[in-house]
């Protein structure tokens, strides 16, 4: 029995715009998805009850090394794994920590055997192997894991970045090695994705890529994407290497983004996304709306007493307005950030629900060009 398969439902006529089915252990993720960022367990400020019946999240994501610092490996394995530690029931998803090498660049030293690291609560010292960061993803227990890559800065220079690519595939070998000579410890399967990378150069993106799908594993991620480059290169790379990924294999693109990001990858044939962005964004009062992007410290919205967004619906457009959101944030309540994070949250999963509901009746196209104009303006 696969670890996890992938039904493909439909592709728009006009784009590579897909809609599909994921099925893991978990259950089922009908794609293209948003997964909301739960990075130490929790996707902040969200209640588990939240998560299932407001937001109606399909899969969530930890975070491997944040998750490894805290509570740490004993605490997880002793509850049963990252499902019964935080009462999820869904499918997890876990990035591997290799994003953590590029965002801590002045606590680690990367060399041929893995990233020593210093913890940014107590300065201790750690080293991450492939080896290792697979034995940590099998005690979080997530259905969906990562290999552990080298993500480059941008800019970097070409040799850089591919460098860092070739150490990505060495990596990845010594991952699936590991990978398919260990078991789960939970009772159900897990499922190993490996991450493209490259930088901005399309040859080695093509590289990359043309490597990766050479594994044939159930599924596959794009990383190194979302780290300061021009868009028009995001999108340039990231179309370039779904067309050399399999077509029967979902396909991650890691860390985006805004909503209008998410539509244009979507366009291009990316099935998984996640991004801190909604919650982040959320508790310093920047809504995601479907009619567009609403700064509420704004002195408009003080008496504007109309739901945040309608259009949505759900539990926050029946109890909140804009006003009584403004006043929250404002206030620096608590409650705030709450609901705004359940908005933004709210629309992302909307949003894409949305995207798939027009792949499937063939006007993803028209639909797209005008959705990507509404989420990008400022109210």
């Amino acid at each position: 029995m696969p670890r996890l398969s992938f039904e493909l439902e439909a592709t728009d006529i006009t784009t590579a715009a897909r809609a599909g089915k994921i099925t893991t252990d978990h259950g089922v993720i009908q794609t293209p998805i948003f997964m909301p960022v739960g990075t130490v367990g929790t996707v902040k400020a969200i209640h588990i009850r939240e998560l299932e019946q407001d937001i109606k999240a399909q899969i969530i994501l930890g975070n491997t090394y944040h998750l490894y610092l805290r509570p740490g490996l004993t605490i997880l394995e002793q509850a049963g794994g990252l499902h019964r530690f935080n009462g999820w029931k869904k499918p997890i998803l876990t990035d591997s920590g290799g994003y953590q090498v590029f965002s801590l660049a002045d606590k680690r030293k990367i060399t041929e055997e893995g990233v020593t690291f210093q913890s940014h609560i107590d300065g201790s010292r750690h080293l991450f192997t492939p080896e290792r960061v697979i034995d940590i993803q099998r005690v979080i227990g997530a259905d969906i894991i990562m290999a552990f890559d080298d993500c480059p800065p941008y800019p970097c220079e070409y040799s850089y970045a591919k460098k860092s690519m070739e150490l990505t595939h060495r990596w990845l070998k010594r991952c699936i090695k590991h990978f398919d000579n260990t078991q789960p410890r939970y009772h159900y399967e897990q499922t190993l994705f490996p991450i493209v990378q490259g930088s901005v150069y399309p040859d080695l993106r093509r590289i990359s890529a043309e490597e990766i799908a050479s594994h044939q594993r159930e599924g596959n991620a794009i990383g190194g994407l979302s780290v300061g480059e021009p868009t028009e290169q995001m999108y340039e790379m990231t179309a370039l290497v779904c067309q050399l990924l399999p077509k029967d294999k979902p396909r991650y693109l890691m860390g985006v983004g805004t909503p209008a990001n998410i539509l244009e990858c979507i366009a291009l044939g990316v099935d998984m996304f996640d991004c801190v962005m909604p919650t982040r964004n959320g508790r310093n009062g920047m809504l995601f709306t479907s009619e567009g992007i609403i700064n509420i410290k704004n002195e408009k919205w003080k008496n504007d007493f109309s739901p945040i967004d309608p259009q949505i619906g759900g539990y926050v457009n029946t109890f909140y307005t804009k006003a009584y959101l403004r006043h929250l944030i404002i206030a620096g309540e608590m409650l705030g950030g709450q609901i705004a994070s359940l908005q933004n949250l709210s629309f992302y999963l909307w949003l894409v629900e949305q995207a798939r509901q027009h792949i499937l009746a063939g006007t993803f196209g028209p639909w797209k060009k005008e959705m990507v104009e509404k989420v990008s303006r400022r109210l």
